[in-house]
């Protein structure tokens, strides 16, 4: 995607007369701020907010304007407070924990996100609440070891709900951990080599990059570039540690250049004798998102993050430096039109050797300067959308200490899902297996773990929720084929192509921000749009991008979809159209309220007229954009629902019981029946082979 149309896109946001975004510009010292009358207080170690703060273009404000003469504290949100005064995310945590009751009081609910947890309680239970907890691993590249695999398919089983869930992240969500348990299910995953450090929380979350294991230079490279930034960013002051394995370190030996580039002052970057040098007290404004990728490959959502690293090679194929997007985001808030979803956009490019640098420099400026008053606008997106994308550079520059230079042209993006079996140019093959909606459960769960354990192989999630198993043997391929068919991880081309690329968020019934189903409603979904499809006339074989989440706040990105529901009420959606299959332009809001039963009422015209107008090989997102939301409301509106029906033929398929029975198995596990799973894998065949 060029910059203009980047540019352009979130333009029409910014220039929106009706989108207003408060001003401020900065963090005032927290040590001036006497705010320890209503939580304990532990004293942070002395040191300054910013040894830059005599910066000229570094203005340090609060968030509304000050009378005259009158010293104002600026405001700040609770979590701010909560923040001061945790002794490094430790207090008052490290004593709820310890109590009897099945939760924790508010402070230690917004620090335990640091360590990788939410306090959640099933919705849909009236009465006394049943509080549990979601745990979240951090897995850089969506890394997994054979050992941390094993570990997690068993702590699912003993202390969550039975089931593994892949993120859109590249990392495992445990359900259903009770506070009791904690401390053990936490400890265990650190002595398997694993971490929840950073997985929620205001700092670094988990970096994605390409999680196909390809041993190309520049795969390997960006994969190299993500684990490094990981731990550049990743907390030094122990309370990880403290808090669930009695300060025991488990850490692998960090490469000297990330020591160096975290311990490096020379631009008043860090917080001198702080056990926190880059995050300091009170880390960051809210959470950040980052993502590394080879031109191309855009399997990460490239432009949905906070900071979005590109490897630059040359002509034979040698990394040379990388170009830095900034300022992507998808969180939202219904009805407010000063949050909104924001592509990142051109920053500029840096030589390799100064990647870490910059990514730091980029990490403090917002540090210092995202808000910190109203969470809703705490994200570096709200900071760049205020600010412009040139004051920004200036600011980063100064921490970075170099201009950045022109960034490099790059070719089209592409989605890359990487599954199927495919050679990792070592000998050894890889296979991706798509999971609908990251849920590992029943038997499927059974078979992934009978044959990682058995061949002992390692794997990586995507970020698109699936998995990918590693360093496959070609001796070992057809049994792991067909041990993994007989678990229901069908091939890919047996797969349905509207389920390949869609993703849904968990939602009801533990996630306490949903407004309506994601998840558990998709299945549905997808085969009343499937259906939709067959009536209208489209091909099998044909697709679009559909993503749906339970609140605003985006997590499985329907912002970037072709067609996105978003929560909005009970069995109710916000439909967004006009995103690209390959994430690189911005879906907008086409309608509001719209109930569950009547889906079929606006897709169906629209899928009719998109199969009978569109121009050869226009997507769905680019046929919306190009006749118009108003031409398509008007199309809805006058929808009648009569389409002439195609022929249909009532063939017999399965001449045996055997054959129907053994088919039958198979459909279940993929919530369908033998006849849908048969014509699925006949309509697939004769598409392969035209």
């Amino acid at each position: 995607m060029t910059t203009t149309s980047l540019a352009a896109s979130n333009a029409a946001v910014i220039t929106d007369p009706t989108v207003q975004i408060p001003t401020f510009h900065g963090l005032k010292s927290t040590t001036s701020l006497a705010l320890a009358r209503h939580v304990r207080f532990f004293p942070p170690p002395a040191f300054p907010s910013s040894s830059n703060s005599s910066s000229p273009l570094l203005v340090r404000a609060i968030s509304t304007p000050a009378k005259p003469g009158v010293a104002a504290e600026p405001k700040r949100s609770k979590v701010e407070i909560f923040k001061e005064h945790s002794n490094f995310i430790r207090y008052p945590l490290n004593e709820e924990l310890l109590t009897d009751a099945p939760n924790l009081n508010e402070a230690a609910t917004q620090l335990i996100k640091f360590h990788g947890s939410y306090q959640q309680y099933n919705r849909e239970e009236r009465g006394q609440r049943s509080y549990s907890f979601m745990l979240r691993t951090k897995n850089p590249c969506g890394k997994v070891s054979n050992q941390l695999y094993l570990t997690m398919d068993d702590l699912a089983d003993q202390f969550g709900i039975g089931t593994l869930r892949l993120t859109t992240r590249q990392t495992f969500q445990l359900h259903g951990v009770l506070k009791k348990d904690m401390k053990t299910v936490m400890s265990t995953i650190i002595r398997s080599m694993g971490s929840t450090l950073g997985a929620c929380g205001d700092l670094n979350r988990n970096v994605l990059a390409p999680a196909a294991p390809i041993m190309r230079k520049d795969y390997l490279f960006a994969q190299k570039t993500a684990e490094d930034i990981a731990a550049l960013l990743t907390p030094q002051s122990g309370f990880y540690y403290d808090m669930w394995v009695d300060g025991e370190r488990f850490m692998s030996a960090e490469p000297p250049e990330v020591v160096k580039a975290r311990n490096d002052n020379s631009h008043g970057t860090n917080f001198p004798d702080s056990p926190e040098p880059i995050y300091g007290t009170q880390f960051l404004p809210r959470k950040f998102k980052i993502a590394v990728t080879v031109p191309t490959d855009n399997s990460v959502d490239i432009l949905t993050n906070d900071l979005g690293v590109v490897v630059i090679s040359d002509a034979e194929g040698e990394p040379q430096g990388f170009n830095i997007y900034v300022g992507g985001g998808m969180g939202r808030t219904h009805r407010l039109e000063s949050t909104f979803a924001r592509l990142g956009e051109p920053l500029g490019y840096v030589p390799k050797e100064d990647i870490l640098y910059a990514v730091k420099a980029i990490v403090v400026a917002q540090r210092e300067n995202g808000r910190r008053d109203d969470r809703k606008y705490s994200r570096l997106k709200y900071l760049i959308s205020s600010w412009g994308i040139e004051k920004f550079r200036s600011v980063v520059e100064q921490y970075y200490g170099k201009k950045f230079e022109p960034f490099r042209e790059l070719p089209e993006w592409k989605f890359e899902s990487y599954l199927g079996w495919h050679e990792q140019g070592d000998g050894n093959l890889y296979c991706g297996l798509h999971v609908d909606s990251g849920r590992i459960a029943g038997k499927m769960k059974k078979t992934l773990r009978e044959v990682i354990e058995k061949y002992n192989l390692d794997v990586r999630i995507t970020p698109h929720q699936n998995i990918i198993l590693t360093n496959i043997r070609n001796a070992w391929k057809r049994p792991i084929a067909t041990a993994l068919a007989q678990g229901g991880l069908l091939n890919p081309r047996y797969v349905d192509p509207l389920n390949i690329t869609a993703m849904a968020c968990p939602a009801f019934p533990l996630c306490p921000l949903a407004i309506t189903e994601a998840e558990r409603g998709i299945p549905d979904i997808l085969k009343r749009v499937r259906a939709i499809f067959e009536k209208v006339g489209l091909e099998y074989s044909e697709s679009v991008v559909i993503r749906i989440t339970g609140c605003p706040n985006g997590c499985a990105r329907p912002y970037m979809a072709e067609l996105g529901l978003v929560g909005d009420g009970p069995n109710s959606y916000q439909i967004w159209l006009g995103g690209k299959p390959n994430q690189t332009s911005l879906a907008r809001t086409f309608m509001d309220k719209v109930k569950i039963h009547d889906l079929e009422k606006v897709l169906e015209p629209l899928f009719y007229h998109w199969k009978r107008k569109r121009y050869s090989k226009e997507s769905f997102g680019d046929f919306t954009n190009r006749l118009g939301f108003e031409k398509l409301k008007d199309l809805v509106e006058k929808w009648d629902g009569s389409v002439p029906a195609p022929t249909r033929y009532n063939l017999r398929l399965f001449a045996d019981k055997d054959t129907y029975e053994a088919m039958d198995d198979l459909a279940r596990v993929q919530n369908k029946n033998a006849h849908q799973l048969a014509m699925e894998i006949i309509r697939n065949y004769v598409a392969a082979h035209k």
